[in-house]
């Protein structure tokens, strides 16, 4: 039997590849590989929060952070004082990890309640003189400005403008132009900065914010693909075109790099496909399916996923808030199950739930998930033999209770036995 030698070279009777064959190969491939890495590119590497608040315009002030973390904590206080009362709103186990889901919370509240906030600019501003918007624009971003520089600012914050159609573009232009203006002449851009593109329908909308942005990054001597915006998919034409692609795929090649989430809109999206107003909701299977495709879409790209909202807040009896409550709490774990890791809130009494949800689920997995990624850097393999890209699951896992407060630096590493430089190695980070 002839061996092929571990040198790589062939048989002596020229059964091998040829020098010619291997660079043709490469040449073959090569624009494959730069279009892989330019659409491609993989975790952004940043802290993703866990939801959204969104808050009408002319309802922000300097005090809208802190008093949604006021009210939140009133109610959680007044309807879920201890863990067993939480259990009993719930409908879970009244255990130790609850209780431990339970002070950590309450302490999520009075230290960071928001983790981003976007001051609404749209459906929840609605139509106003041009005037009068004109100066929400400026005094919503002088208050930004001045949160960043004092430092009471959410760790992500911005507008959501109204959207690109005919009978608002202009409008919407404007109050992007203002905002953006007054932040830089205020200290300049946040890092956190989050713009928000609502109601899109064509991948060419996605592009004119792109050539905007452009234009003002050139004028404003800022880096080029310094602002970064999301998109919210609330159409049925962001899902699926005439031509039967998905367009939510065109829009994120649209927005050539600044694409840094898609939000699904659970209410414009529903009833863009005819489902009556008692039945919209997160979980109904058309919201299932758009998700679906944002989800694959989105898949490698850096480009985020946020689910949307329910519309039952939590007021009233403390019977009431607790149906709520447990409303809120299965929607969001369900949403964590289908890896959609942000949603929105609408309400201050939504963020209890928001954080009960979040922290048990990556709490419940902490003990597990540690000890597969040990097992996975000491090639032990354990009961599961994992592969790098579960490895990278498993990392990101960890990061994001780490990010949100779930989870304790100290008690990964005595896990798993790895720092944060380590998992962020781990998770391509």
């Amino acid at each position: 039997m002839t061996r092929v030698g571990v040198d790589g070279n062939g048989p002596a009777d020229g059964a091998s590849f040829s020098t010619g064959a291997r660079a043709a190969v490469e040449a073959l491939l090569a624009p494959v590989d730069a279009d892989l890495a330019r659409r491609y590119p993989g975790e952004p590497g940043t802290r993703q929060p866990v939801h959204t608040v969104y808050v009408p315009a002319d309802a922000f002030d300097a005090d809208t952070v802190r008093e949604w973390g006021r009210r939140a904590l009133e109610a959680f206080d007044r309807h879920a004082a201890t863990p067993a009362e939480l259990a009993r709103a719930l409908g879970v186990a009244d255990d130790e990890l609850l209780a431990d889901v339970h002070a950590r919370v309450r302490a999520k509240l009075q230290r960071e309640p928001v983790e981003d906030l976007r001051i609404d600019f749209e459906d929840g501003y609605g139509p106003r003189p041009d005037a009068e918007e004109d100066a929400a624009a400026v005094r919503a971003a002088e208050l930004v400005a001045a949160a960043v520089a004092e430092g009471g600012a959410p760790p992500y914050l911005g507008i959501r403008t109204k959207c690109m159609e005919a009978a608002v573009r202009a409008r919407g232009i404007r109050t992007l132009e203002l905002f953006l203006a007054t932040l830089l002449a205020n200290g300049g851009l946040p890092e956190g900065l989050v713009l928000t593109l609502p109601k899109v329908t064509y991948a060419e909308q996605v592009t004119a914010l792109v050539r905007l942005l452009e234009d003002f990054e050139g004028r404003a001597g800022l880096p080029a693909g310094r602002i970064g915006f999301e998109i919210q998919i609330e159409t049925t034409q962001a899902i699926l075109g005439p031509d039967g692609r998905a367009t939510v795929a065109r829009m994120i090649e649209a927005a050539e790099g600044r694409a840094t989430g898609l939000h699904y809109g659970t209410f414009d999206y529903s009833a863009a496909c005819g489902v009556s107003a008692a039945h919209q909701s997160m979980d109904h299977p058309v919201a299932d399916h758009a998700k679906a495709v944002m989800q694959v879409a989105a898949a490698g790209t850096g480009v985020r996923l946020s689910d949307g909202s329910t519309n039952v807040v939590p007021t009233g009896s403390t019977e009431q808030v607790h149906a709520a409550w447990k409303l809120h709490h299965g929607l969001v774990r369900r949403s964590l199950a289908r890896a959609y890791h942000q949603g929105w809130d609408m309400h201050p009494a939504h963020l209890p739930t928001r954080y009960v949800a979040v922290y048990s689920f990556y709490r419940e997995g902490l003990a597990a998930a540690a000890a597969r990624l040990a097992a996975y850097v000491a090639k032990a393999g354990g009961d599961v033999m994992d592969e790098p890209a579960t490895a990278r699951a498993l990392s990101g896992y960890l990061l994001r209770g780490l990010d949100c407060g779930a989870v304790d630096l100290t008690e990964v590493t005595a896990l798993t036995g790895l720092d944060r430089g380590r998992l962020n190695t781990l998770a391509g980070r």
